[in-house]
């Protein structure tokens, strides 16, 4: 092991891991927040942020993938940092990009608390957050405010946006919905994710039916014009023909790239400790996801030549080099980073810099 890395590793399980789960009652919803606010904090900080991105060492190997270059090959996932407030933050900690949201057309509380479970034992969370955020204009805000435009390294790593429907807007009323997000957060956004898999949104993964998400993919592309690369975030849970589906209604509507996967419904592989928890409503993720979203992303890099930006399960470097190895030119964490801290994007970003060609192009993912 890489000397910092050990001492990185070693400081998060010994000190912060253990102080963070304990505080707030062992709240993970309140600790998330903490977080938050402490990255934020730091991002205003230039000497702090030079000395964690010191830590953290090198973002490994850059990729272009839809005419996009990344620094690096391992990003932050939706859901951590929903409004945007430590946008400035993440890449002093070893990413190479990072995917604020989901946010919504309309600012949105959520689901009543608790709405977050930690499964220790299995590596996972529970949550029915609901798309709580403050809505598409305050992310527009806040990223004005931060100096984040399209194209212009603002956060210092590219910026991918993911949108949502607003709960209280009916399903059939959802394209004008998402069109009002894309025209708020788009010309802060690298890419946006166009997140139709939530299980938390009453309805929304009926829009990754054909015939549904066809219609909605095609109005966005259109309003995008071309200026920005939209990705499709897809769950974990589809069959074979769901995912055929989802791959041809992308396809006719000309999106950028897939993302794979969300949260799964599904309460595979959990640890018999944490089996009192498993009836809690909402999308699981972490450790008992990992088989399941290398198989959806080996379907997809096999079936489509669209780029892959793999999501879930990915717990460790060797979760992470799976998924490439699968062809995905990029990989997002969640529940990884909250369970390892900075110690694993520094890991991955090691194996990239003895993996891959540091000039490697990727328009596309490769078998």
């Amino acid at each position: 092991m890489n000397p910092r890395v050990g001492l990185i590793d070693g400081g998060y399980r010994a000190l912060v891991r253990p102080v963070m789960f304990g505080s707030y009652h062992g709240d993970p919803e309140a600790i998330h927040e903490t977080m938050i606010d402490n990255l934020a904090r730091l991002s205003h900080s230039p000497l702090a942020v030079r000395a964690a991105r010191l830590a953290a060492g090198s973002r490994g190997a850059p990729v272009t993938v839809a005419g996009i270059r990344f620094p690096g090959r391992v990003g932050v996932a939706a859901g951590l940092d929903k409004n945007g407030r430590a946008a400035l933050a993440w890449q002093a900690l070893g990413f190479g990009f990072a995917e604020l949201g989901t946010v919504t057309a309309q600012p949105q509380p959520g689901n009543e608390r608790p709405r977050v479970f930690r499964l220790p034992r299995s590596k996972a969370l529970i949550n029915r957050m609901g798309f709580n955020n403050a809505g598409a204009a305050r992310l527009h805000h806040e990223l004005s405010l931060l100096g984040v435009y399209r194209g212009n390294e603002g956060a210092g790593i590219p910026i991918g946006i993911s949108i949502g429907k607003t709960k209280v807007v009916p399903v059939d009323a959802a394209v004008d919905d998402y069109l009002t997000s894309l025209a708020l957060v788009a010309p802060h956004a690298d890419y946006v994710a166009v997140n139709v898999s939530s299980p938390n949104t009453p309805g929304l993964r009926t829009l990754q039916d054909g015939g549904a998400l066809g219609a909605l993919l095609t109005a966005l592309v259109e309003r995008a014009a071309g200026r920005v690369p939209l990705f499709v975030k897809i769950a974990p849970d589809l069959t074979e023909s769901q995912i055929d589906e989802v791959l041809a209604a992308g396809l006719d509507a000309g999106v950028a790239g897939l993302i794979a996967t969300n949260t799964t419904l599904a309460r595979d592989g959990l640890d018999p400790a944490d089996q009192p928890l498993a009836a809690e409503a909402g999308g699981m993720s972490g450790a008992p996801l990992s088989v399941r979203a290398r198989e959806v992303v080996g379907y997809l890099t096999r079936h489509t030549d669209l780029p892959v930006i793999a999501s879930g399960g990915i717990m460790t470097a060797d979760d992470a080099s799976a998924m490439f190895d699968l062809g995905a030119p990029l990989v997002q964490l969640y529940t990884g980073f909250i369970y390892a801290g900075p110690a694993l994007p520094a890991r991955i970003n090691a194996w990239t810099r003895r993996s891959v060609d540091p000039g490697h192009s990727l328009t596309r993912s490769t078998p």
